[in-house]
């Protein structure tokens, strides 16, 4: 971590959000491997942060051929004279919201984002040469399980579509950026006393508990606006939240077993969430369990599109 609370935590430890870091050197290079950048090309990379990936860039394809953008003024000015330092001064560093890319340097043969999209930008699209790659970790909030996908611009330049590649977290962009739920704001006396009650034989092991378990980040593309909330073990049972993100106020919480056996769950609202889980997993299994490789993203005028094999198969959720 090397900023916390958009700048106003200062000193040693810890704050309360985390808002920006340097990356792991492996998601790093598995990043630019998908990126298949070549020297003389441009690149708009969103999400400065350290300045170090624009640096690996830059070192690449010349500095002149790299632009990033940064929405933090301090950490714009901080990258910036990193890579001065280094000797790179021809990166252009923009202080800016990386939502609108930077159409000043307009158009790019490879754009890259080290945040987390949940909303594909249109300009991203617009700034991007047709036949051009752009990489991005893209997820849903259902979890901070995400996944990066390298889209290549059709030769229109209308839309852009690629595979999944590797299971990841990043903080979101800044624009798309969004705050947990409060528990008061959806369980009240009135919907704890109305929630019905059931149980579940799916196992918290084999639905939403790994980090890097390609079933949540599948579970996440299925259960459209919806967020995951872990509490702490209790009596031998570990509560588990789930919220709708719409405005109904639904939700869910299951209290898992320890020893694996059915679980009670309770659920309120319009949505019954856990059952929307339950079937989605039940549809994943049917598809034979499909992981990154076999799903893949399209974007276009009609928005986000989640498919299995090619477009093969469009997954059950628009998003």
């Amino acid at each position: 971590m090397t900023q916390w609370d958009d700048g106003e935590h200062l000193g040693v430890g810890q704050g309360v959000v985390a808002s920006s870091s340097a990356s792991a050197p492996s998601v790093v290079a598995a990043m630019l491997r998908d990126l298949e950048v070549h020297p003389g090309q441009s690149v708009l990379e969103i999400g400065t942060g350290t300045g170090w990936n624009a640096g690996l860039l830059a070192s690449r394809l010349g500095a002149e051929n790299v632009t990033t953008v940064e929405v933090d003024k301090a950490l714009a000015e901080a990258a910036r004279a990193a890579l001065e330092r280094q000797g790179l001064k021809a990166v252009t560093v923009v202080c800016g919201d990386g939502f609108q890319g930077h159409p000043a340097g307009a158009p790019y043969d490879r754009i890259i984002a080290t945040c987390g999209l949940h909303t594909f930008p249109r300009t991203w699209l617009e700034q991007c040469r047709p036949g051009g790659v752009i990489v991005v970790p893209w997820g849903t909030r259902f979890t901070p399980t995400e996944a990066t996908v390298a889209l290549t611009v059709s030769e229109n330049g209308r839309s852009a579509t690629g595979k999944f590649t590797e299971l990841v977290q990043f903080m979101s962009l800044r624009a798309q950026r969004r705050g947990m739920p409060g528990y008061t704001d959806y369980v009240t006396a009135e919907s704890r006393e109305k929630a019905a009650r059931g149980v579940t034989a799916l196992t918290l092991e084999e639905t939403i508990a790994g980090e890097w378990e390609i079933s949540r980040f599948v579970l996440g593309l299925l259960v459209a606006d919806c967020t995951v909330i872990f509490d702490e073990p209790q009596d031998g049972r570990r509560p588990v939240w789930l919220c709708s993100l719409a405005d109904d106020r639904s939700w869910a919480c299951v209290l898992f077993r320890e020893d694996g056996q059915e679980s009670t769950l309770y659920q309120y609202g319009d949505r019954r969430l856990w059952d929307e889980v339950e079937a989605a997993y039940a549809w994943w299994r049917e598809q034979g369990r499909p992981g990154l490789g076999r799903l893949g993203l399209t974007v276009d005028d009609a928005g986000q599109h989640l498919w299995v094999e090619s477009g093969q198969r469009v997954l059950p959720v628009a998003w």
